[in-house]
């Protein structure tokens, strides 16, 4: 359910609304602190595993009926009527976030099953009132597996996905391992669903999905709806990039250090070369010959292939800054069409997935703090590119949650959208 607030938001040219949106069902623990709780592997080594049926999700219980119905529904649902599902990486942040949206989306399953290296076998971890035992990843993982969901790293990605495919199972890989191959779908399921439309996981013939760059996921929420009315030609975007982009041992050595900082002492450096606590600097990934890091060019090259329009000239400046999960981005786009401020802001108050934070006269705009933990991408500081003569220019400010949006939500979203074909 939404609920819209509607606030009165002062404008050049005069007053208009903006309309606040706010997904109740994902405003989760909204006063937790931002960050999971405990250490994890930065590689987001996880896993957990169960064959049995998530509690209270047999169909006879949905449909009524007493124990002994709901226990032989149980036993026939397995591996029938509903996916068997597998999560790679559960014990790292986006694996745990996998574990959470799965119950929270009441996603059906005949099994769940949870896998991660051989020091994390034996584990267990909680789901749905139960306990889950986390078994090694292996070749034979997948061969009771439908839909599996990794998140371990593209080295675990590569060596494993074309596995899990070729065991029948459909994969959803939050890594870059597989995005830019041309027979991979990389989606954003609000977005271009329908280009993972010819693979069905009860066919039982494998294929691979890919989830877009976090950064790319949060801008492309945003501008999209924009591009689809008036044609975006150019875009520069500056990504402002939470630790959590990072792995859970980023966010926890993030915490540490500014602990230490604030105390005086010497800061640990375990996960970046350089001191992240009250600092910033250019994304970690590798730099590339022509200036760019990879981050960067991750958000180049995807924006294309996910709008299939090559015709778009995108520059990107990636930086690392110190806050926990929440990414935000500075967008300037020129458009081939005219676009006033008062038709995008309509826009993006329609849009699926987005959510408009934009009131001027109380200087209230997107946060990374209030986008932590929400389903929905915020967008504010919709405005008229004043360096422009013309309507062809605006800009916007947006955040999205990382591990969220960026990673877990959109690769369950997608799985959802296995269960529609």
């Amino acid at each position: 359910m939404r609920a819209k607030v509607v606030r009165t938001r002062g404008s050049v040219g005069g007053a208009r609304t903006s309309r606040i949106k706010t997904n109740t069902n994902t405003n989760v623990n909204r006063n937790r602190h931002v960050m999971h709780r405990g250490r994890r592997d930065a590689a987001g080594d996880s896993s957990s595993c169960s064959n049995k049926p998530r509690q209270n999700q047999c169909r006879a219980a949905r449909r009524g009926g007493g124990a002994e119905r709901r226990r032989a529904s149980c036993v026939a649902m397995a591996g029938a009527e509903e996916p068997r599902v597998a999560i790679v990486g559960a014990t790292g942040a986006v694996g745990q976030e996998f574990l959470e949206l799965l119950d929270q989306r009441d996603f059906p399953m005949g099994s769940l099953k949870l896998l991660a290296s051989a020091r994390s076998a034996g584990k267990a971890m909680t789901f749905k009132g139960q306990e889950i035992t986390v078994e090694e990843l292996t070749d034979k993982s997948f061969e009771d597996v439908d839909i599996a969901l990794f998140s371990a790293g593209g080295g675990i990605s590569k060596k494993f996905g074309p596995i899990a495919s070729d065991s029948g199972a459909v994969v959803v890989d939050n890594s870059s391992a597989f995005r830019m191959a041309p027979d991979v779908p990389l989606v954003i399921p609000e977005i271009n669903a329908e280009a993972m439309k010819d693979i069905k996981w009860r066919e039982r013939k494998g294929g691979i999905i890919a989830n877009p760059n976090c950064s790319t996921i949060i801008a492309l929420m945003a501008v999209t709806p924009l591009h689809r009315a008036a044609t975006v030609k150019r875009m520069v975007v500056s990504t402002y990039q939470a630790a959590s982009g990072a792995g859970q041992a980023a966010m926890d050595e993030l915490v540490l250090q500014t602990k230490e900082a604030l105390e005086g002492k010497e800061v640990t450096k375990d996960i970046f070369p350089i001191q992240y606590a009250f600092n910033l600097f250019s994304h970690n990934s590798p730099m590339q010959s022509n200036g760019y890091n990879e981050e960067e060019l991750k958000m180049v090259k995807e924006t294309k292939k996910i709008w299939s329009f090559d015709d778009v000239s995108i520059t990107a400046t990636c930086i690392r800054v110190p806050i926990i999960r929440a990414h935000a981005e500075s967008i300037n786009l020129e458009f081939e069409e005219p676009l006033s401020e008062a038709k995008a802001t309509e826009l993006l108050g329609g849009a699926p997935g987005v959510s408009l934070i934009d009131n001027r006269e109380e200087n209230t705009f997107p946060t990374p703090l209030e986008a932590s933990f929400k389903d929905d991408v915020f967008v504010g500081r919709i405005r008229k590119d004043i360096s422009r003569e013309d309507e062809r220019g605006l800009d916007l400010f947006v955040c999205g949650d990382q591990i969220r949006k960026g990673a877990a939500l959109n690769a369950v979203q997608i799985a959802e959208l296995l269960l529609e074909q």
